[in-house]
């Protein structure tokens, strides 16, 4: 302990310094100052370390003693706490584990059911395969991955335009569909009509994650309204890059605007507006990239994306479980989950801006807009998480904005709605489920009046 109180101070003052810097470094030089109100907190920690670290130079002996044990307590209670939260993120996601069971079980099912063979290959195989054959293919390509630091400074909201696009695979085989002139999941035709009926936002089950065309649920809404339907969802995208779509693409002759909320957008929220170019579409009404002209550089961007994707295949699958176990360790080292849930920066307000912004451009836009809540798998396998979905539905409710409940008019009306998922397990929706979606959409606002 003699030893400790010696060095204790100046190592004390030199950590507490580097953390003074490494906080300036990430505000002002890695992020350039642009999310320097994100920093403040640390900021204020760490001169509070600093100023601690000092004072302990001038304090006696036993209060130093004290204090030492103090803060080894402190430190020992975080670490133990991050912890245990990553052990509770780990058996949260612990189906991901069990991808190869089931695999195995959904190759018998759907041999059972079809005769067919189940494809296991992924998504970049399939891409190669295609490819030899036909040069015209894509793989979808998340909005929210793009990096921004590319020489045509864009954020797609889209993928490749007019391609054949490889999405995911969930029911026994690959959803491929053709892409429209922005690169979004729907017949090109859909953008000469003289009016919309509906006009779709939101993530991969909006997108139509995993099933082919006409199955999705804008598909199935155009058949059973038999009028012009445009898909603008995208896999990935939370509510910022939704409203961003919406500013960029939305058109005068739009009747109904549907906002698909899922139970992750929150969390994507928080993402979203870490983004220091996502961010313009938050705070300027005025801001645009002006996309619709720019669909040469979106298809540049995104076929060297894959290029590079399909380049590093091999590498990224040999150091791909090294690499997590390396993040994983530096995301504990740093307290990552602890500080995230203590200094969290999802906000309800942030959403319900957002909703708020994208009901007034609908508003101008003379459209109507609706709030379909999306019920999550968990919700059918385990007990119903009741926050998100009254939290959703509150601020729809405040803001008068229809709220298009699937979790009150589907889901709970079935015996087992796990029927709607693939083969019963973890997934996206099937046919079956997309299908009932999109009748529940098409009746409530077929009968809804303002």
């Amino acid at each position: 302990m003699n030893f400790l109180k010696k060095v204790f101070s100046p190592i004390f003052f030199l950590l507490a310094v580097s953390l003074l810097v490494y906080t300036f470094y990430k505000s002002e030089i890695y992020s350039q100052g642009l999310d320097s109100y994100k920093y403040l907190i640390y900021y204020i920690i760490s001169l509070l370390l600093v100023v601690l670290s000092i004072i302990t130079f001038f304090i006696n002996e036993k209060i130093k003693k004290y204090f030492i044990i103090s803060l080894i307590s402190v430190v020992f209670f975080l670490y133990i706490s991050e912890g245990y939260l990553l052990l509770k993120m780990q058996k949260k996601h612990l189906y991901s584990t069990n991808l190869a069971e089931d695999i195995t079980k959904k190759a018998q099912l759907y041999r059972e059911k079809t005769g067919k063979k189940y494809d296991t290959r992924s998504r970049l195989q399939i891409y190669e395969d295609l490819k030899r054959t036909n040069n015209n293919i894509a793989i979808e390509s998340h909005p929210n991955t793009n990096p921004i630091n590319n020489k045509y400074k864009i954020f797609p909201l889209s993928g490749i335009s007019s391609s054949k696009t490889i999405l995911c695979e969930e029911n026994g085989y690959y959803a491929i569909y053709e892409s429209d002139r922005f690169g979004f999941n729907n017949p090109n035709y859909e953008w000469d009509v003289n009016e919309i009926e509906y006009l779709l936002v939101g993530d991969s089950f909006t997108h139509g994650s995993c099933v082919n065309r006409p199955n999705d649920i804008a598909s199935v809404l155009r058949n059973l309204s038999n009028k012009s339907v445009l898909n603008l969802g995208y896999s990935s995208n939370g509510p910022l890059v939704e409203y961003a779509t919406l500013r960029e693409y939305l058109r005068p002759n739009v009747k109904k605007v549907l906002w698909i909320y899922y139970g992750n957008d929150l969390n994507d929220l928080q993402f979203e507006k870490s983004n220091n170019f996502l961010i313009n579409y938050f705070n300027d009404l005025g801001f645009t990239q002006n996309l619709k002209t720019k669909q040469n550089n979106i298809n540049n961007l995104l076929n060297t994306i894959i290029e590079k994707e399909q380049n590093n295949m091999k590498m990224i699958n040999e150091i791909k479980n090294n690499k997590i176990e390396y993040n994983k360790f530096i995301s504990f080292i740093k307290i990552s989950s602890l500080r995230k849930l203590i200094f969290s920066t999802i906000k309800p307000s942030d959403f319900k801006k957002v909703l708020k912004l994208a009901k007034d451009l609908t508003i101008e836009n003379n459209s109507e807009l609706y709030l379909v809540y999306l019920p999550e798998f968990d919700h059918q396998k385990k007990k119903f998480n009741l926050h998100d979905y009254v939290f959703v539905k509150k601020v729809a409710n405040e803001l008068k904005i229809p709220f298009i409940d699937i979790y009150k008019q589907v889901f709970e009306k079935e015996a087992n709605p796990l029927i709607y998922f693939p083969f019963s397990l973890d997934g996206h929706y099937n046919v079956e489920g997309y299908s009932e979606v999109a009748k529940s959409i098409y009746q409530y606002t077929k009968n809804f009046t303002y």
